[in-house]
């Protein structure tokens, strides 16, 4: 059913805001008024499939609405602490859709409910979304619905989701700035090969002798900067087209993991990031007993690689011939010594799944000291290759001026 958001005024004359289910807004508005309650503005808080599909006819996957991260994090959060003081899971949730921003999951959250109260169970509701909700997600909601221990899985999934949420956040903190130098550098670099240089150069166009190649070369630059803008901006877009679906192809999603684990310093970034990942969600998974095979294929999942996803995917088929799990890591080359180590000492240990979040700790930190390093170093490149490229754009201009003294002379 659908809901709306409302804005209305009360007996006593003061504005109020919240949401109501009803069938259409008349409905909704009888609804308020039999109460007492007169609304001045009311809308659905979501649009139907059907105004989604005639709006975005060509691109519906590129412009539909997502999800964030942050927001579920909040909603499981606030949905623990709910549950822990006593509210039915329907009603948690239902006291949950006005306290969400984004229409697109107050719609889903409304939709769950409706599932729940059909006779589904939150694992299956959850399942109805799987772009939203991850198969980790889906699996310990399930084992904690099993196990009457909802609550305390929904405050584990909520520290998961924040402490990714936390590195995701100083990640792209630390190459901002970097990021944004680079895109000031190429504007100023524009501005000074497509306005500034060829008014400097147009003097040289009726001397009667030929120009240095350092000159020549810097004004066939700036003419396809002038002039030819649009062909690069169009061999931008060209290439951004061309990458995205390329990552769409399974051969091609395979190249594009492949070379990013072959390029210096990136690929040694995303082997840290990738087991960082499987560690931390591989101990949230058994701590809430998901079976140790069932964990891996959903682990497999979530590293973000393809070539570390197989080597998971051999290592689980180690596993269920009985092998050990740091046994059947150690085969593959993604896998630090450390973390093996490590995950062997917790197989015999009996505390796998401590070793686990300790061995996500330390990569985590890697990859927090990786990145601020990278950012560090980043820096003084990008104001070096500029200063080059100015000091390149200077010689240019000065190298036909001092050949003029010269023939003065």
């Amino acid at each position: 059913m659908p809901i709306y958001h409302y804005s209305a005024l009360n007996i006593k004359g003061k504005t109020v805001t919240d949401i109501i289910e009803s069938e259409s807004i008349a409905a909704a508005r009888q609804k308020l008024r039999a109460i007492n309650i007169y609304p001045t503005a009311i809308k659905e808080v979501y649009e139907t499939e059907s105004k989604k599909k005639a709006a975005l006819p060509f691109f519906p996957k590129l412009f539909s609405p997502k999800v964030k991260q942050s927001e579920i994090a909040m909603m499981t959060r606030q949905l623990a602490t709910l549950i822990t003081a006593g509210f039915p899971l329907v009603s948690s949730i239902y006291t949950l859709i006005p306290q969400t921003g984004s229409n697109i999951f107050k719609k889903i959250l409304s939709q769950m409910k409706d599932a729940i109260e059909e006779g589904s169970s939150f694992a299956e509701a959850l399942s109805q979304y799987p772009d939203t909700f991850s198969d980790m997600y889906i699996n310990m909601v399930r084992s904690g619905e099993s196990s009457g221990t909802l609550e305390l899985v929904l405050e584990r999934l909520a520290d998961i989701t924040e402490k990714q949420q936390a590195l995701n956040n100083r990640i792209r903190s630390a190459l901002t700035y970097p990021v944004l130098m680079f895109f000031l550098g190429l504007l100023v670099l524009y501005f000074l090969l497509a306005y500034v240089v060829p008014r400097i150069t147009s003097i040289f166009s009726d001397m009667g002798q030929v120009l240095p190649a350092p000159t020549r070369f810097l004004i066939a630059t700036s003419e396809i900067f002038k002039s030819g803008w649009w062909v690069i901006l169009l061999g931008i877009v060209f290439i951004i087209i061309g990458i995205s679906r390329l990552k769409k192809s399974e051969k091609g999603m395979y190249w594009y993991d492949k070379t990013k684990l072959s390029l210096p310093g990136v690929g040694n970034l995303t082997t840290k990031l990738a087991v960082a990942r499987f560690a931390r969600t591989l101990g949230t998974l058994l701590e809430n007993g998901v079976p140790l095979l069932q964990a891996l294929g959903i682990v497999k999942n979530i590293v973000g690689n393809r070539l570390i996803a197989d080597s998971i995917e051999t290592a689980a088929n180690d596993v269920e011939k009985g092998n050990g799990l740091g046994k059947s890591l150690d085969t593959s080359k993604f896998f630090p010594h450390i973390s093996i180590q490590m995950i062997q000492i917790g197989e015999q240990s009996g505390e796998l799944e401590t070793l686990l979040h300790k061995v996500a700790d330390i990569y985590e930190n890697e990859v927090e000291t990786t990145v601020m390093g990278l950012s560090t170093l980043l820096e003084p490149i990008i104001i070096l290759f500029m200063g080059v490229i100015v000091m390149f754009i200077v010689m240019s201009i000065l190298l036909p001026i001092f050949e003029m003294n010269q023939m003065i002379r």
